[in-house]
């Protein structure tokens, strides 16, 4: 078992080599660099600028220098714990990642939490009574479900808590908390606020996870063990959790490896919709003004975060199926 994790670990360091390289190029391919933008920036607002300002940007932020050397000083600093300085903050990339990956990782893990706890049971309902008016209806909520983005869910409810409730659900905290540093009654304030964005970003998967464990259950209910089983007097419920439940998970088991990630980066529309203090956000301003040092850290991260969702879903599938073996 430990084998299998370090052997498994080992293989992720090649990955996340080749990604960074990827991504940090990826990220110099848009014309022009961030003192481009930021000149341009300037002119919109009506400040003048020169090009000795341009060229003043660009020594002072290492632009000048070739892409692999600015990817070896990323790379150096990187193995070293520093993430390099970002552009559009003024401030090191680690401050600006530290302060918002809790709350993000904090809506993912609680998304997906929400997402199976919804979503398994209702599929086993469902696949238990097939073609029943319940099993239409489930299906039906399910495509309404994986067709409608989460952020157009957000923007619904948005103006239903206003028109109807004069609630505003925007942003993780009240008025009062928004400022403060950390608390017991600022966390307590978090979670009366972070269950709907999760519930909102879980949305697409709840309905997708609905759709696969009721169709894998449906395969696992027509096999022979099963019959077999219920020949012998087994109860059905009993017989429907202990086995065929068992094997139909697998599959959802397997998802992990992509879930965790694509809930942080999924999130980057809904987070702005409803002006959440997560890296989605910066993410996507960081991609857009073509700061390099923390959109390519924030990619790092989120690769990372596959290997390791993979890794979960591995052990698990190993753990839940005994016919899956480590090596």
């Amino acid at each position: 078992m430990y084998l299998y994790v370090l052997r498994r670990l080992a293989y992720a360091i090649p990955v996340l080599i080749a990604v960074s390289v990827l991504s940090f190029v990826i990220i110099q391919l848009p014309p022009g660099d961030y003192a481009t933008a930021e000149i341009m920036k300037l002119e919109v607002e009506g400040t003048p600028s020169t090009e000795a300002q341009r060229i003043a940007l660009v020594k002072e932020y290492g632009l000048d220098r070739p892409v692999h050397e600015r990817y070896v000083m990323w790379m150096g600093g990187l193995l070293r714990g520093d993430l390099g300085r970002s552009f559009m903050y003024k401030r090191p990339v680690s401050e600006l990642i530290g302060e918002r990956i809790l709350l993000t990782m904090t809506i993912a893990i609680l998304s997906i939490a929400l997402t199976w706890t919804i979503a398994i049971p209702i599929g086993i309902y469902s696949a238990t009574r097939q073609y029943s008016i319940s099993d239409y209806l489930v299906t039906f909520i399910g495509f309404v479900g994986v067709s409608l983005p989460p952020f157009l869910v957000a923007m619904v409810l948005m103006y239903l808590a206003l028109a109807h409730f004069d609630l505003a659900i925007t942003g993780l905290f009240s008025a009062e908390y928004a400022t403060q540093t950390w608390s017991l009654a600022k966390f307590i304030d978090m979670l009366q606020h972070i269950w709907l964005p999760a519930l909102i970003v879980g949305v697409a998967n709840t309905a997708a996870i609905i759709r696969v464990m009721r169709g894998c259950l449906l395969d696992e209910l027509r096999k022979p063990y099963v019959m077999t089983a219920r020949a012998r007097g087994l109860s059905e419920w009993r017989l429907i959790l202990k086995y065929p439940v068992r094997m139909a998970i697998n599959p959802l088991l397997s998802t992990i490896g992509w879930m965790l990630p694509a809930v942080v980066s999924g999130e980057v529309i809904v987070s702005i919709v409803l002006n959440l203090p997560t890296v989605g956000p910066m993410l996507f301003e960081a991609l857009r003004s073509q700061d390099m040092y923390l959109a390519g850290s924030l990619i790092m991260i989120l690769s990372a975060l596959t290997i390791i969702g993979t890794l979960i879903s591995d052990i698990l599938l190993a753990w839940s199926d005994p016919r899956i073996r480590y090596e």
